[in-house]
């Protein structure tokens, strides 16, 4: 009886806010299916904040919004896990990893460096700076909770992010055929797309283009999904070393760091849910098996999404963007080029 009353009374509090991120997440679900360059996420963030501006949340909702925007928000990391097999993403990924080592490299070197140059904020400049590099909002989503973000400042690292999405799924194609990609293979441009293009829709839109544009079925998008699950796998350790310095901060620097308490939960499920899925398809569980999890991965993350833009600030958000654009550029442009650098270095290009 004492735990039913315990359920009840969290629902009672907690559910219209949550029934309101659900029902915003539908039509944005669908509309990032029919423009995948913009992805759901962003729909969500705009819908979101679009309700915000003509209909402040009320009070009976904010419970419901703000447990959406925090603790599903990290359920979506933890279920995000279901859709990595990590053996086989670094068999098959293993020719890009010194590309992507140091693109991710270089996207947090340029975004430390501009956030001292600039004096933007260290939050918003790690989100931009880790977003970029490994998987646009998946990232900004598992590192969010790590370093304490609100949600204005999540908000405008996908808005930063989603710029240079849509720029790089509109100009790579065509900078491709320019530079001399080889259009019988994908294998090339399947790497930089996957490499130099942040988040996985966007990843996908660029990748389909170059296939629809040279008939190569789905050649370049295998390979540049492939690499960008290989990216995803650093979500882990800078998760865990960027939990780590935050703890350090916040328990001083002479004080002993108590490693249980500054890693978050989240990550830990995330990665056993890693191990689970690469377990379980090694003794012959096919990988479909995990697929439901994976588009509950996907809608956990619009919902949130939904409530991030629900507590956003529009008119904050736009006043207060010019900065991070300058970094998001820094850091976009930096990768590019390191990725293209060294894809000529090894032959790959």
């Amino acid at each position: 009886m004492f735990y039913g009353g315990v359920i009840v009374s969290f629902f009672s509090d907690k559910w219209r806010g949550i029934i309101l991120c659900a029902v915003l997440a539908v039509p944005c679900w669908f509309l990032g299916k029919l423009v995948p360059v913009v992805g759901a996420p962003v729909f969500a963030i705009l819908l979101g904040m679009l309700v915000a501006l003509v209909w402040p949340v009320e009070a009976a909702f904010k419970s419901g919004v703000g447990f959406v925007s925090k603790k599903v928000l990290q359920y979506a990391v933890i279920l995000l896990g279901f859709g990595l097999n990590i053996s086989v993403v670094l068999a098959t990924g293993k020719q890009s990893l010194p590309i992507i080592v140091c693109t991710i490299a270089t996207s947090l070197i340029v975004a430390y460096v501009l956030h001292k140059v600039m004096k933007i904020p260290g939050k918003i400049s790690t989100l931009i700076g880790v977003g970029s590099s490994i998987c646009g909002g998946s990232a900004v989503a598992a590192t969010a909770p790590v370093i304490k973000a609100d949600d204005e400042e999540v908000a405008q690292a996908i808005s930063v992010i989603f710029f240079f999405n849509v720029l790089a799924a509109l100009l790579f194609p065509w900078l491709g055929t320019v530079l001399g990609f080889s259009t019988t293979s994908g294998e090339a441009f399947g790497i930089f797309a996957g490499t130099a293009v942040n988040d996985t829709s966007s990843v996908t839109a660029t990748a389909a283009t170059w296939d629809a544009m040279f008939g190569l079925g789905t050649a370049t998008l295998d390979k540049a999904v492939t690499v960008k699950l290989t990216r995803t796998l650093a979500i882990i350790p800078i998760t865990l070393v960027l939990g780590y310095l935050v703890g350090k901060r916040e328990q001083g620097a002479n004080h002993e760091v108590n490693i249980r308490s500054i890693v978050p939960s989240f990550i830990l499920y995330f990665v056993l849910a890693s191990l689970i899925t690469t377990l379980a398809t090694s003794m012959g569980v096919v990988a479909e098996v995990f697929a439901p999890l994976k588009w509950l991965s996907k809608f956990f993350i619009v919902m949130a999404m939904a409530a991030v833009g629900l507590n956003t600030n529009i008119v904050k958000l736009v006043t207060t963007s010019s900065k991070p654009l300058g970094l998001g550029l820094g850091c976009w442009a930096g990768i590019t080029f390191v990725s293209l650098l060294l894809q000529h270095l090894l032959n790959l290009w």
